[in-house]
C-alpha cells in the first residue's frame, strides 16, 4: 500500500488508506442494507452510470442517447431507487433482498485536480437469493470530492464485465 498523501485545499490530507476505507465503508453499507447510510456517500449532483456493451463489444458512451444498464443523472434518481427497494414499490421486485458480499481490489488513484480525486478499482459481488448464488464483477470509476469532513462521490461509472445476466441487476449487485 502506498503511503503517499493527497493534499486537500485545507491543511488536512487524504491518504490512500482513507480512500480505501471510504470505498470499503460504502460496500459495507450495501452489504448491511443500510440504505440511508449508503446514500450519504453521494453528492446531490452525482451521476450513477452503468453503460452497456454494444454489438461490437464496446461500451456505450452516452447515457442520454445509448443503451445503459443503469443510469441516474443525480442523487435524486438513486434516492428514488432506494425508496422503491425499501417500500417494495418496484417493477423489479427486490424482496426478499439478496444477501450480498462486495469485494474490492486493485484500488488506484488515477488523478487529482484540487479537491477532486479520480479512483479506479475492481470489484466482485456475490449475492444469494432463493437458494442460488450469483456473481457479478467489473471495474468502477469514481470521482471523489475530498474538500469536506469526509469524501463524497461526485461521479460513479460502473463497468459490468459479466453482462450476460439472467435477472434484473440492481444497485446492490455492483
Amino acid at each position: 500500500m502506498t503511503t503517499a498523501t493527497l493534499d486537500r485545499p485545507t491543511a488536512k490530507t487524504v491518504s490512500f488508506d482513507d480512500i480505501q476505507a471510504f470505498l470499503f465503508a460504502e460496500a459495507r453499507a450495501l452489504d448491511d442494507r443500510d440504505w440511508d447510510h449508503w446514500l450519504s456517500f453521494y453528492h446531490k449532483d452525482c451521476p450513477f452510470w452503468m453503460p452497456a456493451w454494444d454489438d461490437e463489444d464496446l461500451l456505450t458512451e452516452d447515457p442520454l442517447n445509448e443503451m445503459s444498464l443503469m443510469y441516474y443523472p443525480d442523487r435524486a434518481g438513486i434516492e428514488d431507487r432506494v425508496f422503491r427497494i425499501k417500500t417494495d414499490r418496484s417493477s423489479a421486485t427486490s424482496l426478499p433482498e439478496p444477501r450480498t458480499g462486495h469485494n474490492i481490489s486493485n484500488i488506484e488513484i488515477t488523478g487529482r485536480n484540487g479537491s477532486q480525486i479520480e479512483v479506479r478499482f475492481n470489484w466482485l459481488t456475490l449475492s444469494y437469493r432463493y437458494g442460488a448464488t450469483d456473481q457479478h464483477w467489473g471495474t468502477s470509476f469514481y470521482t471523489l470530492d475530498v474538500s469536506g469532513d469526509r469524501p463524497l462521490i461526485t461521479s460513479k461509472k460502473v463497468v459490468l464485465k459479466n453482462d450476460h445476466i439472467h435477472h434484473v441487476i440492481d444497485v446492490y449487485h455492483v
